[in-house]
Protein backbone atom coordinates (compact mmCIF):
# COMPACT_ATOMS: atom_id res chain seq x y z
CA UNK A 1 0.00 0.00 0.00
CA UNK A 2 3.24 2.34 0.03
CA UNK A 3 3.93 5.38 -2.79
CA UNK A 4 6.21 3.97 -5.95
CA UNK A 5 8.67 6.31 -5.61
CA UNK A 6 10.98 4.77 -8.15
CA UNK A 7 8.55 5.07 -10.56
CA UNK A 8 7.80 9.08 -9.65
CA UNK A 9 11.09 9.67 -9.94
CA UNK A 10 11.07 7.99 -13.54
CA UNK A 11 8.55 10.51 -15.05
CA UNK A 12 9.71 13.25 -12.87
CA UNK A 13 13.15 12.72 -15.02
CA UNK A 14 11.44 12.24 -18.26
CA UNK A 15 9.45 15.39 -18.20
CA UNK A 16 12.40 16.94 -17.02
CA UNK A 17 14.15 16.19 -20.06
CA UNK A 18 10.57 17.00 -22.23
CA UNK A 19 10.80 20.35 -21.04
CA UNK A 20 14.27 20.97 -21.31
CA UNK A 21 14.20 19.82 -25.07
CA UNK A 22 11.09 21.98 -25.25
CA UNK A 23 13.18 25.19 -24.28
CA UNK A 24 15.89 24.72 -26.34
CA UNK A 25 13.78 24.66 -29.66
CA UNK A 26 11.79 27.30 -28.49
CA UNK A 27 14.81 29.69 -27.72
CA UNK A 28 16.21 27.95 -31.11
CA UNK A 29 12.78 29.82 -32.33
CA UNK A 30 13.39 32.55 -30.55
CA UNK A 31 17.24 33.50 -31.89
CA UNK A 32 16.03 32.43 -35.42
CA UNK A 33 13.12 35.99 -34.85
CA UNK A 34 15.98 37.78 -33.81
CA UNK A 35 17.94 36.95 -36.88
CA UNK A 36 15.13 37.62 -39.00
CA UNK A 37 14.49 41.05 -38.01
CA UNK A 38 18.04 42.10 -37.96
CA UNK A 39 18.62 41.21 -41.33
CA UNK A 40 15.21 41.60 -42.33
CA UNK A 41 15.23 44.92 -41.64
CA UNK A 42 18.13 45.22 -44.61
CA UNK A 43 17.07 43.07 -47.21
CA UNK A 44 13.41 43.56 -47.48
CA UNK A 45 13.79 47.01 -48.21
CA UNK A 46 16.54 46.54 -50.90
CA UNK A 47 14.55 43.68 -52.47
CA UNK A 48 11.62 46.12 -52.57
CA UNK A 49 13.39 48.93 -54.27
CA UNK A 50 15.28 46.49 -56.60
CA UNK A 51 11.79 45.24 -57.58
CA UNK A 52 10.81 48.88 -58.22
CA UNK A 53 14.00 49.66 -59.95
CA UNK A 54 15.55 51.82 -57.75
CA UNK A 55 18.60 50.34 -56.35
CA UNK A 56 21.09 47.73 -55.63
CA UNK A 57 20.20 44.14 -55.45
CA UNK A 58 20.25 42.96 -51.76
CA UNK A 59 23.49 41.04 -50.75
CA UNK A 60 23.27 37.69 -51.16
CA UNK A 61 24.91 36.31 -47.97
CA UNK A 62 21.78 38.35 -45.81
CA UNK A 63 19.56 37.24 -48.36
CA UNK A 64 20.12 33.77 -47.30
CA UNK A 65 20.41 34.35 -44.18
CA UNK A 66 17.43 35.64 -44.14
CA UNK A 67 15.40 32.92 -45.81
CA UNK A 68 16.96 30.41 -44.06
CA UNK A 69 15.75 31.81 -40.71
CA UNK A 70 12.56 31.71 -41.78
CA UNK A 71 12.70 28.14 -42.65
CA UNK A 72 14.47 27.94 -39.56
CA UNK A 73 11.51 29.68 -37.42
CA UNK A 74 8.73 27.92 -39.55
CA UNK A 75 10.04 24.63 -38.66
CA UNK A 76 11.30 25.33 -35.23
CA UNK A 77 7.95 26.10 -34.29
CA UNK A 78 6.71 23.33 -36.13
CA UNK A 79 8.95 21.31 -33.76
CA UNK A 80 8.20 23.13 -30.93
CA UNK A 81 4.45 22.44 -31.40
CA UNK A 82 4.90 18.80 -31.66
CA UNK A 83 6.92 18.78 -28.34
CA UNK A 84 4.48 20.62 -26.81
CA UNK A 85 1.54 18.24 -28.07
CA UNK A 86 3.69 15.11 -26.61
CA UNK A 87 4.76 16.20 -23.34
CA UNK A 88 0.65 16.80 -23.07
CA UNK A 89 -0.15 13.30 -24.00
CA UNK A 90 2.76 11.72 -21.31
CA UNK A 91 1.19 13.88 -19.11
CA UNK A 92 -2.24 12.50 -20.53
CA UNK A 93 -1.00 9.39 -20.10
CA UNK A 94 1.01 9.02 -16.68
CA UNK A 95 -2.39 10.74 -15.49
CA UNK A 96 -4.60 8.31 -16.54
CA UNK A 97 -2.00 5.70 -15.55
CA UNK A 98 -1.99 7.16 -11.42
CA UNK A 99 -5.90 7.03 -12.11
CA UNK A 100 -5.69 3.50 -12.64
CA UNK A 101 -2.95 2.49 -9.97
CA UNK A 102 -5.16 4.74 -7.61
CA UNK A 103 -8.66 3.46 -8.52
CA UNK A 104 -10.80 0.54 -8.65
CA UNK A 105 -11.71 0.31 -12.37
CA UNK A 106 -15.11 -0.91 -11.84
CA UNK A 107 -16.90 1.17 -9.38
CA UNK A 108 -14.01 3.89 -9.65
CA UNK A 109 -13.38 4.50 -5.78
CA UNK A 110 -10.11 4.12 -4.36
CA UNK A 111 -8.06 0.49 -4.62
CA UNK A 112 -6.61 -1.30 -2.09
CA UNK A 113 -2.89 0.09 -3.05
CA UNK A 114 -4.13 3.81 -2.33
CA UNK A 115 -6.11 3.32 0.50
CA UNK A 116 -3.14 3.16 2.53
CA UNK A 117 -1.79 6.63 1.97
CA UNK A 118 -5.21 7.94 1.71
CA UNK A 119 -5.54 7.04 5.58
CA UNK A 120 -2.40 8.39 6.22
CA UNK A 121 -3.35 11.50 4.78
CA UNK A 122 -6.56 12.07 6.74
CA UNK A 123 -5.27 10.85 10.26
CA UNK A 124 -2.75 13.38 10.07
CA UNK A 125 -5.11 16.22 8.95
CA UNK A 126 -7.76 15.00 11.77
CA UNK A 127 -4.90 14.87 14.30
CA UNK A 128 -4.63 18.85 13.31
CA UNK A 129 -7.80 19.73 13.45
CA UNK A 130 -8.21 17.27 16.94
CA UNK A 131 -10.04 14.68 15.58
CA UNK A 132 -9.68 11.14 14.72
CA UNK A 133 -10.41 8.83 11.90
CA UNK A 134 -12.81 5.73 11.68
CA UNK A 135 -11.67 3.13 9.21
CA UNK A 136 -15.10 0.85 8.39
CA UNK A 137 -14.73 -2.83 6.56
CA UNK A 138 -18.10 -3.29 4.73
CA UNK A 139 -18.59 -7.01 3.09
CA UNK A 140 -21.40 -8.17 0.60
CA UNK A 141 -23.03 -11.27 2.94
CA UNK A 142 -23.64 -13.90 0.03
CA UNK A 143 -22.38 -12.07 -2.96
CA UNK A 144 -21.01 -15.48 -4.72
CA UNK A 145 -24.65 -16.42 -4.10
CA UNK A 146 -25.66 -13.48 -6.85
CA UNK A 147 -22.80 -14.38 -8.70
CA UNK A 148 -24.21 -18.07 -9.14
CA UNK A 149 -27.62 -17.67 -9.06
CA UNK A 150 -27.88 -14.28 -11.81
CA UNK A 151 -24.17 -14.15 -13.58
CA UNK A 152 -21.46 -12.12 -13.20
CA UNK A 153 -22.80 -9.17 -14.57
CA UNK A 154 -25.67 -8.59 -12.09
CA UNK A 155 -22.76 -9.32 -9.29
CA UNK A 156 -20.67 -6.29 -11.16
CA UNK A 157 -24.01 -4.21 -11.33
CA UNK A 158 -24.71 -5.10 -7.62
CA UNK A 159 -21.00 -3.87 -6.66
CA UNK A 160 -21.60 -0.69 -8.34
CA UNK A 161 -24.81 0.27 -7.10
CA UNK A 162 -23.38 -0.55 -3.18
CA UNK A 163 -20.48 1.99 -4.24
CA UNK A 164 -23.07 4.33 -5.10
CA UNK A 165 -25.34 3.64 -2.17
CA UNK A 166 -22.39 4.39 0.28
CA UNK A 167 -20.75 7.00 -1.01
CA UNK A 168 -23.89 9.21 -1.21
CA UNK A 169 -23.70 8.52 2.77
CA UNK A 170 -20.40 9.17 3.46
CA UNK A 171 -20.01 12.99 5.10
CA UNK A 172 -17.17 15.73 4.09
CA UNK A 173 -13.94 14.46 3.95
CA UNK A 174 -14.49 10.86 4.05
CA UNK A 175 -12.96 8.75 1.52
CA UNK A 176 -14.43 4.93 -0.18
CA UNK A 177 -12.19 2.64 -1.07
CA UNK A 178 -12.70 -1.11 -2.85
CA UNK A 179 -10.59 -3.49 -1.08
CA UNK A 180 -10.99 -6.67 -3.24
CA UNK A 181 -13.98 -8.73 -4.81
CA UNK A 182 -16.90 -8.09 -2.55
CA UNK A 183 -14.77 -5.60 0.47
CA UNK A 184 -15.01 -2.18 0.68
CA UNK A 185 -13.68 -0.06 3.44
CA UNK A 186 -14.45 3.70 4.47
CA UNK A 187 -12.33 6.62 5.74
CA UNK A 188 -14.35 8.69 8.15
CA UNK A 189 -12.85 11.82 10.38
CA UNK A 190 -15.21 12.55 13.71
CA UNK A 191 -14.66 13.61 17.27
CA UNK A 192 -13.29 11.53 19.08
CA UNK A 193 -15.78 11.97 22.13
CA UNK A 194 -18.83 11.38 18.84
CA UNK A 195 -18.16 7.87 18.22
CA UNK A 196 -21.97 7.92 18.29
CA UNK A 197 -22.11 9.51 14.80
CA UNK A 198 -20.20 6.70 13.20
CA UNK A 199 -22.98 3.62 14.81
CA UNK A 200 -25.78 5.64 13.04
CA UNK A 201 -23.47 5.85 9.78
CA UNK A 202 -22.90 2.15 10.28
CA UNK A 203 -26.64 1.39 10.06
CA UNK A 204 -27.43 3.98 7.97
CA UNK A 205 -25.56 2.32 5.34
CA UNK A 206 -26.86 -0.96 6.41
CA UNK A 207 -30.63 -0.23 5.47
CA UNK A 208 -28.91 1.40 2.11
CA UNK A 209 -27.88 -1.60 1.17
CA UNK A 210 -30.18 -3.70 1.75
CA UNK A 211 -32.80 -1.92 -0.46
CA UNK A 212 -33.90 -4.18 -3.31
CA UNK A 213 -31.62 -3.39 -6.67
CA UNK A 214 -33.87 -4.16 -9.65
CA UNK A 215 -32.15 -4.76 -12.95
CA UNK A 216 -34.70 -5.44 -15.49
CA UNK A 217 -37.18 -7.64 -14.15
CA UNK A 218 -34.47 -9.03 -11.19
CA UNK A 219 -34.64 -7.72 -7.74
CA UNK A 220 -31.37 -8.57 -5.92
CA UNK A 221 -31.52 -8.23 -2.45
CA UNK A 222 -28.15 -8.26 -0.12
CA UNK A 223 -27.24 -7.30 3.21
CA UNK A 224 -23.50 -5.96 4.44
CA UNK A 225 -21.60 -6.91 7.68
CA UNK A 226 -19.55 -4.01 9.20
CA UNK A 227 -16.68 -4.17 11.10
CA UNK A 228 -15.15 -0.84 12.77
CA UNK A 229 -11.96 0.15 14.86
CA UNK A 230 -11.06 4.01 15.02
CA UNK A 231 -7.43 5.59 14.72
CA UNK A 232 -6.88 6.40 18.42
CA UNK A 233 -7.47 2.50 19.57
CA UNK A 234 -5.87 1.31 22.98
CA UNK A 235 -4.79 5.07 22.85
CA UNK A 236 -1.99 4.61 20.30
CA UNK A 237 -1.59 5.63 16.40
CA UNK A 238 -2.27 2.95 14.16
CA UNK A 239 -0.77 2.80 10.93
CA UNK A 240 -3.37 2.25 7.84
CA UNK A 241 -2.63 -1.29 7.79
CA UNK A 242 -3.03 -1.74 11.46
CA UNK A 243 -6.55 -0.47 10.48
CA UNK A 244 -7.78 -2.26 8.31
CA UNK A 245 -6.52 -5.70 10.15
CA UNK A 246 -8.42 -4.26 12.99
CA UNK A 247 -11.75 -3.69 10.95
CA UNK A 248 -11.60 -6.85 8.99
CA UNK A 249 -11.39 -8.43 12.39
CA UNK A 250 -14.46 -6.74 13.71
CA UNK A 251 -16.16 -7.32 9.98
CA UNK A 252 -15.32 -11.23 10.48
CA UNK A 253 -17.19 -10.76 13.90
CA UNK A 254 -20.09 -9.16 12.63
CA UNK A 255 -20.79 -11.98 10.02
CA UNK A 256 -20.00 -14.68 12.92
CA UNK A 257 -23.13 -13.29 14.90
CA UNK A 258 -25.50 -12.96 12.04
CA UNK A 259 -24.72 -10.72 9.39
CA UNK A 260 -25.97 -7.67 8.27
CA UNK A 261 -24.74 -5.77 11.66
CA UNK A 262 -21.84 -3.88 13.01
CA UNK A 263 -19.60 -4.38 15.49
CA UNK A 264 -16.52 -2.40 17.00
CA UNK A 265 -13.54 -4.06 17.09
CA UNK A 266 -12.36 -5.40 20.33
CA UNK A 267 -8.90 -6.84 21.30
CA UNK A 268 -10.69 -9.90 22.19
CA UNK A 269 -11.86 -10.71 18.96
CA UNK A 270 -8.20 -11.25 17.78
CA UNK A 271 -7.76 -13.59 20.06
CA UNK A 272 -11.47 -15.18 19.26
CA UNK A 273 -9.84 -14.95 15.46
CA UNK A 274 -6.61 -16.62 16.37
CA UNK A 275 -8.59 -19.12 18.08
CA UNK A 276 -10.28 -20.27 15.40
CA UNK A 277 -7.66 -20.70 13.13
CA UNK A 278 -5.64 -22.83 15.06
CA UNK A 279 -9.13 -24.59 14.99
CA UNK A 280 -9.08 -24.88 11.71
CA UNK A 281 -5.31 -26.11 11.46
CA UNK A 282 -6.29 -28.83 14.18
CA UNK A 283 -9.29 -30.21 12.03
CA UNK A 284 -7.01 -30.44 9.32
CA UNK A 285 -4.25 -32.21 11.10
CA UNK A 286 -7.08 -34.30 12.89
CA UNK A 287 -8.50 -35.36 9.81
CA UNK A 288 -4.70 -36.14 8.58
CA UNK A 289 -3.71 -38.18 12.05
CA UNK A 290 -6.97 -39.93 12.71
CA UNK A 291 -8.17 -38.19 15.78
CA UNK A 292 -11.98 -38.10 15.06
CA UNK A 293 -13.78 -40.98 17.08
CA UNK A 294 -17.77 -41.80 17.50
CA UNK A 295 -19.21 -42.00 20.82
CA UNK A 296 -22.28 -43.61 21.04
CA UNK A 297 -25.27 -42.37 23.22
CA UNK A 298 -28.30 -45.32 24.33
CA UNK A 299 -31.25 -44.88 22.76
CA UNK A 300 -34.42 -46.88 24.87
CA UNK A 301 -37.60 -47.82 24.01
CA UNK A 302 -40.03 -46.39 26.90
CA UNK A 303 -42.68 -48.79 26.23
CA UNK A 304 -40.09 -51.89 27.10
CA UNK A 305 -37.55 -49.75 28.93
CA UNK A 306 -35.27 -52.08 26.13
CA UNK A 307 -32.08 -50.76 24.94
CA UNK A 308 -32.96 -50.79 20.84
CA UNK A 309 -30.03 -48.85 19.56
CA UNK A 310 -27.34 -45.59 19.69
CA UNK A 311 -27.23 -42.74 17.96
CA UNK A 312 -23.32 -41.65 16.71
CA UNK A 313 -21.84 -38.89 18.24
CA UNK A 314 -18.44 -37.00 16.83
CA UNK A 315 -15.77 -36.84 19.35
CA UNK A 316 -12.15 -35.04 18.68
CA UNK A 317 -9.53 -36.38 20.47
CA UNK A 318 -7.25 -33.30 20.14
CA UNK A 319 -3.46 -33.50 21.57
CA UNK A 320 -3.76 -29.89 22.76
CA UNK A 321 -7.59 -29.90 23.64
CA UNK A 322 -8.48 -33.01 24.77
CA UNK A 323 -12.09 -34.55 23.74
CA UNK A 324 -13.78 -31.79 21.81
CA UNK A 325 -17.36 -31.93 21.99
CA UNK A 326 -19.03 -31.38 17.98
CA UNK A 327 -20.39 -27.90 18.77
CA UNK A 328 -16.89 -26.37 18.45
CA UNK A 329 -15.59 -28.31 15.26
CA UNK A 330 -18.85 -29.10 13.32
CA UNK A 331 -20.08 -25.77 12.23
CA UNK A 332 -15.63 -24.87 11.54
CA UNK A 333 -15.62 -28.56 9.21
CA UNK A 334 -18.54 -27.57 7.55
CA UNK A 335 -17.33 -23.85 6.69
CA UNK A 336 -13.39 -25.25 5.35
CA UNK A 337 -14.83 -27.68 3.51
CA UNK A 338 -14.12 -30.88 5.31
CA UNK A 339 -17.25 -32.21 6.60
CA UNK A 340 -18.14 -34.83 4.29
CA UNK A 341 -14.55 -36.53 4.43
CA UNK A 342 -14.96 -36.15 8.46
CA UNK A 343 -18.36 -37.86 8.44
CA UNK A 344 -17.25 -40.42 6.16
CA UNK A 345 -14.58 -41.46 8.02
CA UNK A 346 -16.80 -41.08 11.45
CA UNK A 347 -19.23 -43.54 9.76
CA UNK A 348 -17.11 -46.06 8.66
CA UNK A 349 -15.69 -46.52 12.03
CA UNK A 350 -18.79 -46.46 13.22
CA UNK A 351 -20.58 -49.17 11.22
CA UNK A 352 -17.42 -51.62 12.10
CA UNK A 353 -18.48 -51.14 15.99
CA UNK A 354 -21.67 -51.73 14.88
CA UNK A 355 -21.34 -54.65 13.16
CA UNK A 356 -20.16 -56.51 16.44
CA UNK A 357 -23.52 -55.90 18.27
CA UNK A 358 -26.49 -57.78 18.67
CA UNK A 359 -28.55 -57.69 15.02
CA UNK A 360 -31.30 -55.91 16.78
CA UNK A 361 -29.57 -52.99 17.44
CA UNK A 362 -29.93 -50.02 15.54
CA UNK A 363 -27.30 -47.48 14.46
CA UNK A 364 -28.34 -43.47 13.79
CA UNK A 365 -25.75 -40.79 12.32
CA UNK A 366 -26.33 -37.30 11.77
CA UNK A 367 -26.09 -35.80 8.51
CA UNK A 368 -24.97 -32.07 7.49
CA UNK A 369 -26.85 -30.11 5.61
CA UNK A 370 -23.48 -29.45 3.38
CA UNK A 371 -23.53 -33.24 2.70
CA UNK A 372 -27.01 -33.33 1.44
CA UNK A 373 -26.60 -30.89 -1.35
CA UNK A 374 -23.70 -33.61 -2.38
CA UNK A 375 -26.22 -35.36 -5.77
CA UNK A 376 -23.59 -38.33 -4.69
CA UNK A 377 -24.29 -38.70 -1.04
CA UNK A 378 -26.79 -41.41 -1.46
CA UNK A 379 -24.01 -43.40 -3.23
CA UNK A 380 -21.52 -42.94 -1.17
CA UNK A 381 -23.35 -43.53 1.96
CA UNK A 382 -24.26 -46.94 0.38
CA UNK A 383 -21.16 -48.05 -0.65
CA UNK A 384 -19.62 -47.24 2.90
CA UNK A 385 -22.52 -49.87 3.89
CA UNK A 386 -21.20 -52.28 1.40
CA UNK A 387 -18.04 -51.83 2.44
CA UNK A 388 -18.59 -52.66 5.99
CA UNK A 389 -21.35 -55.49 5.19
CA UNK A 390 -23.73 -53.57 7.39
CA UNK A 391 -27.49 -53.90 6.90
CA UNK A 392 -29.39 -50.71 5.83
CA UNK A 393 -32.35 -51.93 7.86
CA UNK A 394 -30.13 -51.32 10.88
CA UNK A 395 -29.16 -48.02 9.63
CA UNK A 396 -30.67 -44.32 10.31
CA UNK A 397 -29.70 -41.21 9.13
CA UNK A 398 -31.06 -38.09 11.07
CA UNK A 399 -31.51 -35.22 8.65
CA UNK A 400 -32.44 -31.32 10.43
CA UNK A 401 -35.40 -29.37 9.63
CA UNK A 402 -32.99 -26.43 8.11
CA UNK A 403 -32.09 -28.76 5.11
CA UNK A 404 -35.58 -28.76 3.70
CA UNK A 405 -35.26 -25.52 2.31
CA UNK A 406 -32.19 -25.13 0.75
CA UNK A 407 -33.37 -27.69 -2.15
CA UNK A 408 -36.37 -29.59 -1.44
CA UNK A 409 -36.03 -30.88 -4.60
CA UNK A 410 -32.72 -32.54 -4.08
CA UNK A 411 -33.79 -33.59 -0.43
CA UNK A 412 -36.82 -35.46 -1.58
CA UNK A 413 -35.19 -37.53 -4.39
CA UNK A 414 -32.46 -38.55 -1.72
CA UNK A 415 -34.17 -39.20 0.67
CA UNK A 416 -36.62 -41.44 -1.66
CA UNK A 417 -33.45 -42.81 -2.77
CA UNK A 418 -32.09 -44.22 0.14
CA UNK A 419 -35.16 -45.55 1.72
CA UNK A 420 -35.75 -48.08 -1.38
CA UNK A 421 -32.71 -49.77 0.04
CA UNK A 422 -33.77 -49.71 3.19
CA UNK A 423 -31.98 -46.91 5.03
CA UNK A 424 -34.60 -45.02 7.63
CA UNK A 425 -34.57 -41.37 7.43
CA UNK A 426 -35.97 -38.91 10.61
CA UNK A 427 -36.56 -35.61 11.08
CA UNK A 428 -34.07 -34.53 13.55
CA UNK A 429 -34.69 -31.62 16.15
CA UNK A 430 -38.69 -30.97 14.42
CA UNK A 431 -40.14 -28.35 16.25
CA UNK A 432 -37.35 -25.92 16.32
CA UNK A 433 -37.31 -25.19 12.14
CA UNK A 434 -40.14 -24.51 9.72
CA UNK A 435 -41.22 -27.37 8.33
CA UNK A 436 -44.91 -27.46 7.23
CA UNK A 437 -47.19 -30.30 7.15
CA UNK A 438 -47.39 -30.58 4.09
CA UNK A 439 -43.16 -31.46 4.05
CA UNK A 440 -44.09 -33.96 6.46
CA UNK A 441 -46.82 -35.45 4.36
CA UNK A 442 -44.73 -35.44 0.85
CA UNK A 443 -41.17 -36.17 2.23
CA UNK A 444 -40.87 -39.98 3.66
CA UNK A 445 -39.82 -40.08 6.81
CA UNK A 446 -39.55 -42.71 9.00
CA UNK A 447 -39.71 -40.96 12.50
CA UNK A 448 -39.73 -37.54 14.43
CA UNK A 449 -37.13 -36.71 16.81
CA UNK A 450 -37.90 -33.66 19.18
CA UNK A 451 -35.39 -31.40 19.81
CA UNK A 452 -34.04 -31.48 23.57
CA UNK A 453 -34.98 -27.83 24.18
CA UNK A 454 -38.53 -28.60 24.34
CA UNK A 455 -37.95 -31.68 26.76
CA UNK A 456 -35.16 -31.26 29.38
CA UNK A 457 -37.84 -28.50 31.30
CA UNK A 458 -41.05 -30.39 30.29
CA UNK A 459 -42.18 -30.48 33.70
CA UNK A 460 -42.20 -26.69 34.59
CA UNK A 461 -42.71 -25.43 31.41
CA UNK A 462 -46.44 -25.34 30.10
CA UNK A 463 -45.33 -23.99 26.81
CA UNK A 464 -43.27 -27.05 26.06
CA UNK A 465 -45.45 -29.29 27.33
CA UNK A 466 -48.08 -27.80 24.97
CA UNK A 467 -45.66 -28.55 22.09
CA UNK A 468 -44.46 -32.59 22.52
CA UNK A 469 -47.90 -32.83 23.41
CA UNK A 470 -48.98 -31.66 19.95
CA UNK A 471 -46.34 -32.93 18.16
CA UNK A 472 -47.13 -36.43 19.96
CA UNK A 473 -50.49 -36.18 18.24
CA UNK A 474 -49.39 -34.98 14.94
CA UNK A 475 -46.48 -38.18 15.05
CA UNK A 476 -49.52 -40.74 15.51
CA UNK A 477 -51.91 -38.80 13.09
CA UNK A 478 -48.92 -39.12 10.21
CA UNK A 479 -48.11 -42.75 11.23
CA UNK A 480 -44.76 -41.78 12.30
CA UNK A 481 -42.76 -43.05 15.69
CA UNK A 482 -41.36 -40.20 17.54
CA UNK A 483 -37.79 -40.02 19.67
CA UNK A 484 -37.32 -37.89 21.96
CA UNK A 485 -34.04 -35.67 22.83
CA UNK A 486 -32.84 -34.65 25.83
CA UNK A 487 -34.84 -37.11 28.85
CA UNK A 488 -32.25 -36.17 32.17
CA UNK A 489 -34.56 -37.10 35.12
CA UNK A 490 -37.65 -39.12 36.06
CA UNK A 491 -39.44 -36.10 36.24
CA UNK A 492 -39.03 -35.46 32.88
CA UNK A 493 -40.00 -39.16 31.85
CA UNK A 494 -43.13 -39.69 33.65
CA UNK A 495 -43.97 -36.69 31.96
CA UNK A 496 -43.50 -37.87 28.71
CA UNK A 497 -45.27 -41.14 29.28
CA UNK A 498 -48.90 -38.71 29.45
CA UNK A 499 -48.51 -38.35 25.94
CA UNK A 500 -48.14 -41.48 24.52
CA UNK A 501 -44.85 -44.38 23.42
CA UNK A 502 -41.39 -42.66 22.47
CA UNK A 503 -37.99 -43.93 22.01
CA UNK A 504 -35.86 -41.20 24.49
CA UNK A 505 -32.21 -40.89 24.58
CA UNK A 506 -31.03 -38.44 27.08
CA UNK A 507 -28.32 -38.33 30.15
CA UNK A 508 -30.72 -40.15 32.44
CA UNK A 509 -29.39 -43.37 30.54
CA UNK A 510 -26.09 -42.54 31.02
CA UNK A 511 -23.39 -40.20 28.93
CA UNK A 512 -21.88 -40.99 25.68
CA UNK A 513 -19.35 -43.66 25.78
CA UNK A 514 -16.58 -44.32 23.38
CA UNK A 515 -16.49 -47.50 21.40
CA UNK A 516 -14.73 -49.63 23.82
CA UNK A 517 -16.71 -48.71 26.88
CA UNK A 518 -20.06 -49.32 25.10
CA UNK A 519 -18.75 -52.67 24.18
CA UNK A 520 -18.04 -53.18 27.52
CA UNK A 521 -21.41 -52.89 29.06
CA UNK A 522 -22.78 -54.68 25.62
CA UNK A 523 -21.00 -57.64 26.80
CA UNK A 524 -22.29 -57.51 30.27
CA UNK A 525 -26.13 -57.09 28.48
CA UNK A 526 -25.25 -60.14 26.46
CA UNK A 527 -25.93 -57.73 23.07
CA UNK A 528 -22.55 -58.11 22.08
CA UNK A 529 -21.47 -61.02 19.14
CA UNK A 530 -19.04 -63.51 20.47
CA UNK A 531 -17.14 -62.97 16.97
CA UNK A 532 -17.78 -59.92 14.49
CA UNK A 533 -19.51 -60.38 10.73
CA UNK A 534 -17.24 -60.69 8.41
CA UNK A 535 -16.89 -57.66 5.88
CA UNK A 536 -17.86 -58.17 2.26
CA UNK A 537 -14.00 -58.95 1.48
CA UNK A 538 -14.72 -62.44 3.66
CA UNK A 539 -18.16 -62.98 3.48
CA UNK A 540 -20.94 -61.83 1.62
CA UNK A 541 -24.01 -60.65 2.32
CA UNK A 542 -27.64 -62.71 3.08
CA UNK A 543 -30.04 -62.82 0.05
CA UNK A 544 -32.11 -60.16 1.76
CA UNK A 545 -29.71 -57.39 2.98
CA UNK A 546 -28.18 -57.95 -0.57
CA UNK A 547 -31.60 -57.12 -2.40
CA UNK A 548 -31.54 -54.20 0.05
CA UNK A 549 -28.74 -52.71 -1.42
CA UNK A 550 -29.48 -52.93 -4.90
Amino acid sequence: MGHDTTRDSQGDAAASRSASRDLLTLGTVMAALVLLIGTGSTVVPNAIATLAGRGTEPDNLLATTFLLNIALIVFGWRRYRDLVGEVRERRNAEEQARILAETDPLTGCLNRRSIGPATDRLIADASSRGEVVAFIMLDLDNFKQVNDLHGHASGDALLNETARRISRLLPSGGQLARIGGDEFACIVPFISSQYEAIDRLAEKLIEAVAEPLVIDTLSIEASISIGVTRSDTDGARHSAQALLHMADIAMYHAKKHGRNRHYWFEASMESELRFRSELETGIRRGLANDEFVPYYEKQIDLATGDLVGFEMLARWNSPSLGVVSPELFITIAEEIGVIAQLSEMLIRKAIGDARTWNPQLTLSVNISPVQLRDPWFAQKLLKLLVEGNFPPSRFEIEVTESCLHENIGLVRSMITSLKNQGIRVSLDDFGTGYSSLSQLRSLPFDRIKIDRSFVTNLPENKESATIVKTIAALGKGLGLPITVEGVENEAVLRELSRYGTFKAQGYLYGFPEPSDRTAAELAQLNLLLEAPIPSDDDADYGSNDRAALG
